[in-house]
């Protein structure tokens, strides 16, 4: 019953290492649950509730409390421009419009102007 070595490759030898890498993986799991037991428990312990932080809050919450408030002006209207926007609302409800003296020469100027623009795009620059 001697067994002497082969070309082929040995099946029993790769069995043995199969075994032996599941066998790691199946303690480093174990290993890996009772760490995590471990730590949940290590984590409850109370902590130190941190003071210094409170006092310098409520010191400054103190001195807030001191320092008076800005004093906030109201500015009121003169009378006069009181008055004059009350005037176009009144117009406005009598439906009625002044005239206005500019108007022609403001008509006169928009048509300058609109010749000056199709002398532009006649020159094709616009």
């Amino acid at each position: 019953n001697v067994r002497l070595g082969g070309l082929g490759p040995d099946y029993e030898a790769v069995k043995e290492k199969v075994e032996k890498l599941r066998q790691q993986k199946e303690y480093a799991k174990q290993i890996k649950e009772h760490n995590m037991k471990n730590m949940t428990s290590v984590q409850r312990l109370p902590a130190k509730p941190k003071v210094t932080t409170s006092v310098s809050r409520q010191k400054a919450l103190e001195y807030a409390k001191k320092i008076p408030r800005p004093k906030t002006f109201v500015t009121r209207q003169p009378e006069e421009e009181v008055k004059d926007e009350k005037v176009p609302s009144q117009i406005l409800r009598r439906n009625y419009l002044p005239q206005i003296a500019s108007l022609e020469t403001l008509q006169h100027r928009h048509e300058k102007e609109k010749q000056v623009v199709a002398a532009f795009r006649t020159l094709h620059i616009l």
